[in-house]
């Protein structure tokens, strides 16, 4: 369990493993991020068994949960349940300090670590996704969810297969 692992992004982010266990809800991840760029953090996307809580503790982070929109400042917390598109942003350059609960934690802190090499190696485009379609692949298996929009079938055929492949070609982190 990497409890106080730190990675840290070209961009100055950091995100960091407060905790990794289990108490009488289950398995959970805990991780903290830090973050002053501006921009979308992520695209819309929905996990199937994933719940994810955020606690805001410093600046102000937009979230959008099944089209509701919403500004989360210090004190905010913000829960996103299974099933529920969301993604999420910063409007401003003033520091994001926000904890991050996963449960069940899933590949998320693998998730984390495979994004964090992808861009500490200029391995991703512009738009913040890999150039190299197996590692968009392996990039997919690890999110555990799904992208919104394109059908879920489409997806597991397309990126799974890619995941499936980098994966037997020995991409890894």
């Amino acid at each position: 369990m990497p409890k106080n692992r730190e990675l840290r992004y070209p961009d100055g982010r950091t995100i960091i493993c407060k905790a990794w266990g289990r108490d009488q809800d289950g398995e959970y991840l805990l991780v903290e991020h830090r973050m002053t760029q501006k921009g979308a953090i992520n695209g819309p996307h929905w996990h199937p068994v994933l719940t994810e809580r955020f606690m805001v503790e410093q600046g102000t982070i937009h979230f959008k949960v099944d089209g509701e929109v919403m500004a989360a400042g210090p004190g905010s917390i913000v829960s996103v349940w299974p099933r529920q598109v969301h993604q999420f942003w910063k409007d401003d350059d003033e520091l994001l300090v926000m904890r991050q609960e996963i449960r069940p934690p899933g590949n998320h802190w693998h998730m984390f670590e495979l994004i964090h090499k992808l861009e500490t190696e200029g391995l991703m485009n512009r738009k913040g996704l890999p150039r190299n379609p197996l590692w968009l692949g392996a990039a997919w298996a690890s999110m555990d969810g799904y992208i919104a929009g394109p059908p879920k079938f489409v997806q597991k055929v397309l990126l799974g297969g890619l995941g499936r492949l980098a994966k037997a070609l020995g991409y890894k982190v």
